[in-house]
């Protein structure tokens, strides 16, 4: 992306310069370099710990120019963020070049039916205490609601660039070495995992949990999130599409609970991103914000908030629905794709953390609540009523079900099937580092 700008002085010999001592002149050289190059970093690539170019901001401001798009209204949330109500015919997706000309999908053709399971509503069980659906977004306390014709787009400010290390790390997940996300144990970068796969024969056309929300404790370089992965494809030319709840103050400069979308074409290499940060997913619903922060707790402990999200391939366009909490939130156009044009090959549900190690041992990052998933209900997180979409366009129950856990000692993953409504379910999560456990 771009080498380090080199800013040389040109030195040349004066009969003046022979008046200074020759130590004496390399030391004054060598001071005035090293004051102008430990001041200069990439126009692409900036740390913390030093200040941006005159470029980098440039470049920065002119990739915030193209994605905030002219808001129609703008409303300030009590978490700091802003919300742009952008024309839903200007918004970001229509910068790609794949989707020129595209018609934006307002309305959701006839969605899958729920095979063997008529009734989708939340219940309340006595011994498990209430569950409830909960969209609520922290800037939806204001009151204020985006107009019709219009979608709400978190701003994108420069802070928020400046965290990341590139402007295109700022926008992107880190590559994994394979479909299945096995990362390697020693890597001091590592990604670890909790997760359920299914791979079933029958090719799948779509996705579904309830899953649990939660504001776990996260290291500031480091990420915390729940998610579905719906992927298709080998290691270099991965595709995916991640939606779920994620914790992470590198992106978003605070330690909230947001709902995120992720997609990638090639194996998180240079297509796609989180949210709306780069052309591509479409939002048409008005009222929900994608990358805005969730609420996630309540006044009762024993009621707890989850999310209802739903993954599904409309039959006669090929594009994949996002569906939160009943809403329809918005889609990914299937021209955005190669492996997943067609349909997905694998379904995960559960966590996932980064451990940076960085202070040369285990990472405290937590996992789902940050409680092991034998606390069950109340304590630990969850993962409800897992479904994925056949061929025939109903919801049935996951087959070639296995599950990954990386760290055991650190996170873990009980998976269950006793529950007729809700099952498969399962209790996941963990504190990370431990002494003895997971040092």
């Amino acid at each position: 992306m771009g080498g380090l700008l080199q800013r040389n002085r040109r030195c040349s010999s004066s009969s003046s310069s022979s008046d200074i001592p020759l130590p004496l002149f390399l030391v004054f050289f060598l001071a005035i370099f090293l004051e102008r190059s430990l001041g200069v970093v990439s126009a692409l690539e900036y740390s913390k710990d030093k200040q941006p170019s005159s470029l980098t901001l440039e470049n920065i401001k002119k990739y915030l120019s193209n994605i905030n798009k002219p808001a129609v209204l703008s409303i300030e949330s009590p978490d700091g963020d802003i919300i742009d109500c952008i024309d839903k015919w200007k918004q970001p997706a229509f910068d790609n070049p794949l989707l020129k000309n595209h018609t934006i999908q307002m309305l959701p053709p006839d969605m899958p039916r729920v095979k063997g399971d008529e009734n989708n509503s939340s219940r309340k069980n006595e011994e498990r205490g209430e569950i409830s659906g909960w969209g609520k977004q922290v800037w939806h306390q204001n009151g204020t609601r985006c107009p019709k014709g219009t979608v709400p787009i978190r701003r994108i400010k420069v802070d928020d660039v400046l965290r990341a290390q590139s402007l295109h790390d700022f926008r992107r997940k880190q590559p994994r070495k394979d479909p299945f996300f096995n990362v390697t144990v020693d890597d001091p970068n590592t990604h670890e995992y909790a997760i359920v796969n299914s791979n079933p024969e029958f090719v799948v056309f779509g996705a579904s949990a309830k899953i649990n929300l939660w504001n776990p404790f996260t290291e500031e370089e480091e990420m915390s999130l729940a998610q579905i992965w719906f992927i298709a494809g080998d290691t270099i030319d991965l595709n995916s599409i991640e939606v779920g709840w994620q914790v992470y103050p590198r992106l978003y400069g605070d330690s909230g609970t947001r709902l995120f979308v992720y997609w990638t074409a090639d194996g998180y290499q240079s297509t796609g991103c989180y949210n709306l940060e780069c052309p591509g997913f479409v939002q048409v619903d008005q009222t929900i914000a994608v990358g805005a922060t969730l609420q996630t707790s309540s006044p009762d402990p024993n009621q707890q908030y989850e999310a209802s999200v739903k993954i599904s391939k409309d039959s006669t366009n090929g594009n994949w629905l996002l569906t939160y909490d009943g809403i329809q939130l918005g889609y990914w156009p299937s021209t955005l794709f190669t492996y997943l044009s067609e349909s997905a090959e694998i379904v995960q549900w559960g966590g996932e953390v980064t451990n940076l190690q960085l202070e040369g041992k285990h990472t405290i990052t937590q996992m789902g609540s940050g409680e092991f998933p034998q606390e069950l209900f109340g304590e630990a997180a969850y993962f409800r009523k897992l479904r994925v979409v056949d061929e025939n366009d109903n919801e049935v129950l996951p087959s070639g079900v296995t599950v990954q856990v990386d760290h055991p000692n650190c996170y873990n993953l009980d998976l269950y099937n006793t529950d007729a409504e809700d099952s498969p379910f399962f209790y996941y999560g963990g504190p990370g580092y431990s002494p003895t456990l997971c040092p």
